[in-house]
């Protein structure tokens, strides 16, 4: 029997250990998904009666959220501070799906202008049957209310998958989610770190849809696993989202967004800003302004309050980030972060501190290929068109900012940016009423927002023509 051990990024040593799914378990698995999912649709057949269950677990979870918010820097590693505001997220999240599916959900009936005598047409959005959602660490609550709760609210069966970094998430939501009134067995969990496992697990046929949140690669194999079948596969994968900051800048605000926007959270977020672009009337002013940003910063123990930046998750992460600080000063790079700001923690784990490169270009891989780490790579441009060709310079689109004091023209610049969410003067900040959407490598199909239900429904068009009007 294979065991997944956790491995706290605070002090480097194992924190929890979960048994693994195995090959042959799958059938049994699957199978009390979809016979949950059959009875579901008996038990509760309406939407309000879903509803209900929904509103009740998120009660329930806003109840549980100090805990929750402990498990969550334990496991991996974002201070205590920040924690609970997650679950706060992802419950306002939830909230606004549940104001929405309603609308979503109801039946659509053909407009009088459409109308045959004697015929009544219309679109029901029905439940697909049995998702399957694998899910990341970074931010575990709010990546899994994404598909959750639509999935739910359709009346669907759920199978969640969490990252085995952030196990108790999926864990705590089953439990919560009966304890709310959900049936046994609508909602499982299921712990995982073989790949090859859950390919195998995706060509099921009682799978009927598959999201995904993670990185490229994994997203590729979930991909590639499922192209035999027609089912939908919805990834949310990585970004290396770029900054751009115009000459009209307020330059002391727009350094402090900046700098919290890539280093939040350590710099763990597919959304984070991973590469800036400044004007060259403005770049030395920029980069004075965000030295003093981060003199504001440090970094410790999460579990204390006071502590803004915690570890990163891995030995793996830790290496990736020095490794691109290496390559960027080897090819003409310049390190300016200021000194003395970051003590060198004590504690035995996966610390590592911000950087700020100065210098940047896209020779360096620090501008080219995905950081999830603490680094703020900075390049100097001449012109908003020089801007606009490098941050299209990239596989990835999954967000992009500019930054002016001209919001018209902020907007006409981004439309030329390949990217599924555009931002001015703003960034990391999924909007629970928006599409989120990564274009190029970043992903493919929709979660959030009133666009964000694919994964949730199929529809089902009827015609129906009354007896009696036969010609």
């Amino acid at each position: 029997m294979a065991t997944i051990t956790t491995i706290s990024p605070i002090t480097s040593e194992p924190l929890l250990t979960r048994t693994s799914l195995t090959e042959s378990e799958i059938p049994s698995v699957v199978g009390r998904s979809r016979t949950a999912f059959e009875a579901f649709q008996e038990s509760h057949p309406t939407l309000e009666s879903r509803q209900q269950i929904i509103k009740k677990f998120l009660d329930l979870l806003l109840e549980k959220k100090d805990e929750i918010a402990k498990d969550i820097t334990e496991q991996m590693g974002r201070p205590i501070r920040y924690t609970a505001k997650e679950v706060e997220t992802a419950v306002k999240r939830a909230q606004f799906m549940l104001r929405i599916s309603d609308d979503v959900l109801k039946t659509e009936v053909s407009s009088e202008e459409d109308a045959e005598e004697g015929v009544k047409k219309y679109v029901t959005k029905e439940p697909h049957g049995v998702v399957l959602s694998v899910f990341a660490w970074n931010y575990p609550w709010l990546i899994l209310v994404n598909s959750l709760i639509p999935a739910l609210l359709a009346g669907n069966a759920i199978i969640i998958k969490p990252s085995p970094q952030t196990p108790t998430v999926a864990e705590t939501a089953v439990q919560l989610l009966e304890s709310a009134g959900l049936p046994k067995d609508v909602a499982q969990f299921i712990h995982c770190g073989d790949p090859s496992i859950i390919q195998t697990l995706v060509v099921n046929e009682d799978i009927d849809v598959v999201s995904f949140t993670g990185s490229v690669q994994g997203g590729i194999a979930i991909q590639k696993a499922a192209a035999e079948r027609t089912i939908p596969v919805i990834l949310e994968l990585g970004g290396k989202d770029p900054a751009y900051v115009r000459e009209d800048v307020d330059v002391a605000y727009t350094a402090g967004e900046i700098v919290d926007g890539a280093v939040f959270n350590s710099g763990q977020s597919c959304c984070a800003i991973e590469r800036v672009y400044v004007h060259e009337s403005v770049h030395d002013q920029f980069v004075e302004e965000v030295k003093k940003v981060l003199q504001g910063y440090n970094i410790g123990d999460p579990r204390k309050q006071e502590t803004l930046l915690g570890p990163v998750v891995s030995k793996a992460s830790v290496e990736r980030v020095k490794e691109q600080v290496e390559d960027a000063v080897k090819k003409g790079a310049k390190v300016e972060t200021p000194e003395g700001v970051f003590e060198k923690s004590e504690l035995g784990g996966w610390f590592v501190q911000p950087e700020l490169l100065t210098g940047c270009n896209h020779d360096m891989e620090v501008m080219r290929e995905e950081t999830f780490g603490p680094l703020i790579p900075i390049m100097k441009v001449s012109s908003d068109e020089e801007a606009i060709r490098l941050m299209n310079d990239s596989n990835f689109g999954l967000t992009a900012s500019i930054w002016s004091k001209d919001i018209g023209k902020a907007q006409q610049l981004l439309k030329k940016v390949k990217a599924g969410t555009a931002y001015v003067n703003r960034s990391d900040y999924p909007a629970p009423d928006l599409a989120w959407t990564g274009w190029k490598e970043s992903g493919k199909g929709v979660s959030m927002g009133w666009h964000g239900w694919g994964g949730a429904f199929k529809v089902r068009s009827w015609n129906v023509k009354t007896p009696g009007v036969y010609q």
